[in-house]
């Protein structure tokens, strides 16, 4: 798959945007319509916040960061058909690893296959298929986690600094990604993740953020713990 650097820039144009402008309420349906191509099928903070538009403009001049799932429910879509009721995640967990030690653990497909061991999905049971993890290493690379439950292909990746994912659960519909991108930022000894995720279907953000608590962070500090 050959990935134009034009998509990459819009994208990060985006991601940066998300939270401090009315580009929030068009994100998700415009990285909707992008065509990827393919088949593809401190501690941590567990807060999570549920905002509207105007809280979000709001605390954005009061120069607040909120933690958790943004919303823009209520509002109503306009006469040229975009949508003002996308929704959007953001978290800041973090965990006590290098950016180094952050960036090679989530992509490397031995040491996460030992992340997703420790996840809730699988700590409970869940009915996740059987396909091995994989994850490349290149931009335009595919991942496949979680037995296949969530893939995707790589955007971006800046060894130690950022990755940026066109991610989707197996069973959205045929077409639809979202966007996911890491941040790691060096604080003291260890790392703030900070994340966004945006592009999701409608009604899925309380889920999802949920989600990336219980089968990303959480799991991801224990194997850290652990692999000391």
């Amino acid at each position: 798959m050959k990935v134009e650097l034009s998509a990459k820039d819009y994208v990060e144009h985006i991601l940066v945007s998300s939270f401090y402008a009315d580009d929030v309420c068009n994100a998700a349906k415009i990285i909707k319509g992008v065509n990827l191509g393919g088949d593809m099928n401190e501690g941590i903070n567990r807060g999570t916040v549920v905002l509207n538009r105007r809280q979000i403009l709001f605390a954005a001049t009061a120069g607040i960061t909120a933690l958790g799932v943004g919303s823009l429910h209520g509002m109503t879509r306009t006469e040229d058909g975009v949508s003002r009721s996308a929704e959007f995640i953001h978290q800041e967990p973090v965990f006590e690893a290098n950016p180094k030690r952050m960036y090679e653990a989530l992509t490397d497909a031995k040491q996460f296959e030992k992340v997703i061991g420790l996840s809730a999905a699988v700590q409970s049971g869940m009915a996740l298929g059987k396909d091995p993890t994989q994850i490349s290493r290149q931009a335009g690379g595919r991942f496949t986690l979680f037995r296949g439950h969530i893939v995707g292909r790589q955007i971006e990746l800046v060894p130690n600094e950022r990755i940026v994912q066109a991610w989707r659960v197996a069973t959205w519909n045929p077409g639809v990604y979202s966007i996911a991108k890491f941040e790691l930022t060096a604080k003291g000894s260890g790392t703030k993740l900070v994340f966004d995720h945006v592009g999701f279907p409608d009604g899925q953000g309380q889920h999802l953020a949920e989600g990336w608590r219980e089968n990303y962070w959480e799991p991801l500090e224990k194997y850290l713990n652990l692999s000391r």
